[in-house]
């Protein structure tokens, strides 16, 4: 998809990965719609990038959700991008987990891109073009210590996108999975809960600008599947080599699945 004049809605665009990803789509032409509770952060980032549109809204609330599409529709007339971004982390033991924090993160890292992708999809299916990116986690992809519900939520996103991206196949519309590494946000500040887990602290953190740019890659070529890197690469479950570089930079004590 051209991402130059494309109308992409960034979800968890106050900081982080969401709010590199808007500057790096509005810097190649997009109109960004910018989406987050924090309503200063939307605030100060929409005045950064004019012609952008800041709306307060909760993933987790449908309404919500749905007045963040119609304001993007009434404002540009279109949806032709949706990057589902917002989420949070939850690193605690499993025979530790409160099923009350493991629910609320799969409510916002699963359940929320899900009504994200069913409020646009009639929208792109109207305009017979579309493009979905669901920001999943390398986590989702080896084996951690600490990680069993966060990671789950993940793995779970990817198969919604997978089956996702077959079911619409033909219709003009695509679901593609950006994987980043542990990057350098506020995500650890803002665990459900838990902390960092020991192995991970030892990992060079990406800058979330690679992120970014690893989305825009998936948006403008539609794959299925990016590593985040330098270049993004595009990569296929069972490509020794392209999983292989990707497992490379885990955290030590990491296994497969």
């Amino acid at each position: 998809m051209k991402i130059e004049g494309a109308v992409c809605i960034i979800t968890g665009s106050s900081s982080g990965i969401g709010a590199a990803t808007a500057r790096v789509l509005a810097g190649l032409g997009a109109r960004v719609v910018l989406a987050a509770r924090r309503v200063e952060r939307l605030e100060a980032l929409a005045a950064e990038l004019p012609g952008s549109l800041a709306v307060e809204t909760d993933v987790t609330i449908l309404e919500q959700l749905e007045r963040l599409v119609t304001r993007a529709v009434d404002e540009y007339g279109r949806v032709d991008v949706l990057v589902n971004n917002a989420g949070q982390g939850l690193h605690v033991p499993l025979e530790e987990l409160d099923p009350a924090d493991l629910r609320a993160v799969f409510e916002l890292n699963v359940i929320a891109p899900l009504l994200g992708m069913q409020t646009v999809l009639p929208i792109m299916r109207s305009q017979s073009s579309g493009s979905i990116v669901n920001v999943s986690s390398a986590t989702s992809l080896r084996v951690f210590p600490g990680l069993g519900g966060y990671s789950a939520t993940k793995a779970a996103l990817n198969m919604v996108s997978q089956v996702g991206r077959i079911e619409l196949a033909g219709s003009g519309v695509t679901v593609s999975v950006v994987y980043p590494s542990v990057t350098a946000t506020e995500f650890h500040d803002r665990l459900r809960a838990g902390h960092i887990v020991s192995g991970a602290r030892n990992i060079p953190r990406d800058p979330p600008e690679l992120v970014a740019d690893s989305i825009a890659f998936a948006i403008a070529t539609g794959e299925a599947h990016v590593l985040v890197g330098d270049p993004p690469r595009p990569i296929i479950p069972g490509d020794s080599e392209g999983w292989g570089s990707l497992l490379a930079r885990q955290a030590p004590g990491a296994q497969a699945p």
